[in-house]
């Protein structure tokens, strides 16, 4: 239900639909309304773009080498010198090596529940947390309904993570209902992620409401839509007369939230990406092939493009971006497939933050690369590594951070944090202060009416800010 007003001519409605050239008909309108509550016009420029590798990536293949353990463990990747000194990376990633004073290095990331999910990357929280009540909110259905307004012109929150299917459905609003959930377009014409068969199945019993189409549906004009707006709007008139409660109100606010973002043209803009530099989407391609050998749901040398995606969403005024890039779970050929999805995180987050600081959005924009857990330090007999929960990655950038930093250290085999372990909600709580929210004191109410923080044991990460 969408309503336009009252005072706008026939003419002005439907040049101003023209104009902004996006579709209704197959839209999920109720879970769209919500993503509109924030960005466009507003008083922060601060962003966070959320990258989970998904599967969860080895720690010792990327960032973590251990070059005197034995060959069981070390494996077969050499360890090469960055630009901290005493700071080595693993061969796979040159450019990060080359400009690690940019970037920050988390080898002690702590507290991973075990599971095949982003949701802890996404709110700190394990997935059973407050289940009885709908459960944690992700960082991004907070960032929207905290810092959303009537004026803004694109989501808040805008999820594009993929695969696992769309990573468990990790960024959903929790306690907090629809009228926050993220804003999930469907991107699946843009970036295949082929799902072994129990991940379509559970796709399937998820039902056709998990993304949002920017397409009109097959038939439906500029001019029939114009009609049925009309007519909505009349039979609203109805309604709000006899409504004595005040719902009517506030539905009347979800839906021309939801009508600024159908209309505005600015959101489907920075989706479309043939509207960029050619030579920048070549910037952002790298030249590396995918193995013959590779999973089926690894994907292709284009999903680097995410990450651009994800910049002109920012541009856009999205202030929370998540996308996720697959198949990081190696349980067996582990050493062909990072070979490939090293490299190829590499160019991506270099070509990431070499041009968001071109631009002069750098500081602005803070970035997490990281994961549901480690990997295990023994090779198993299939050439792979198994789940690990002991002990993750990151990789952090941008938002004014104090770069070229290693923070924490693990034991000889990357087993476990012997230094500065850094908790999930660490980070989160570090994403949140970024955005000017104070996780340690800032409360959200549940649908119990009992107020909940946005972090129950993790704090900013003293050595960053």
């Amino acid at each position: 239900m969408f309503t336009f007003p009252s005072s706008t001519s026939s003419h002005h409605r439907r040049s101003f639909l023209q104009a902004g050239a996006l579709g209704i008909g197959s839209l999920s309108l109720a879970d769209l309304l919500r993503a509109e509550s924030a960005a466009g016009v507003r008083s922060s420029t601060k962003a966070v773009i959320n990258i989970h590798l998904d599967g969860g990536p080895p720690q010792m293949d990327l960032i973590d080498p251990k070059p005197d353990a034995p060959s069981e463990i070390r494996g077969e990747f050499k360890s090469l010198p960055t630009k901290i000194p005493g700071l080595h990376l693993t061969e796979l990633l040159p450019r990060l090596a080359a400009n690690a004073d940019k970037y920050v290095f988390l080898r002690s990331l702590s507290g991973a529940m075990g599971n095949h999910d982003a949701f802890q990357c996404q709110s700190g929280f394990g997935d059973k947390e407050l289940a009885f009540i709908g459960g944690r909110p992700a960082m991004g259905c907070v960032v929207s309904k905290l810092l959303s307004t009537s004026k803004d012109a694109a989501p808040a929150f805008v999820d594009l993570m993929q695969g696992r299917p769309l990573v468990r459905n990790s960024a959903r609003p929790g306690f907090l209902g629809t009228a926050s959930s993220a804003f999930r377009p469907d991107i699946s014409h843009l970036f295949e992620r082929q799902l072994e068969n129990g991940m379509k199945a559970e796709l399937a019993r998820r039902g056709s409401g998990h993304s949002q189409s920017l397409a009109l549906t097959k038939g439906l004009t500029v001019g029939r839509l114009e009609d049925r707006v009309s007519l909505l709007r009349d039979l609203d008139t109805i309604r709000r007369d006899i409504d004595s409660s005040g719902s009517m109100h506030a539905l009347d606010e979800f839906n021309q939230l939801s009508l600024g973002i159908l209309t505005s043209g600015r959101f489907a803009a920075a989706m479309d990406l043939s509207k960029e530099d050619p030579q920048v989407l070549e910037r952002y391609t790298p030249r590396i092939i995918r193995p013959a050998d590779a999973f089926g749901s690894m994907e292709s040398p284009k999903c680097a493009q995410k990450f651009l995606l994800a910049r002109r969403l920012i541009e856009a005024g999205v202030r929370c971006v998540s996308i996720s890039i697959s198949d990081f779970d190696t349980h067996s050929r582990n050493f062909s497939a990072m070979r490939y999805l090293g490299p190829l995180i590499d160019h991506a987050l270099h070509t990431l933050v070499t041009d968001l600081d071109e631009r002069g959005m750098l500081q602005d924009v803070m970035i997490i690369v990281w994961g549901e857990f480690g990997r295990t330090p023994k090779i198993n007999d299939k050439a792979g590594r198994d789940h690990w929960p002991k002990v993750a990655m990151g990789i952090m950038a941008g938002g004014h951070l104090k770069t070229g930093q290693v923070i924490g250290a693990t034991d000889k085999h990357a087993a476990e944090a012997t230094e500065r372990p850094v908790h999930y909600q660490d980070v989160i709580a570090t994403l949140y202060h970024h955005l000017g929210i104070d996780a340690r004191s800032t409360t959200l109410t549940d649908t119990t009416g009992r107020p909940q923080y946005l972090v129950d044991l993790g704090q900013p990460i003293a050595e960053l800010i």
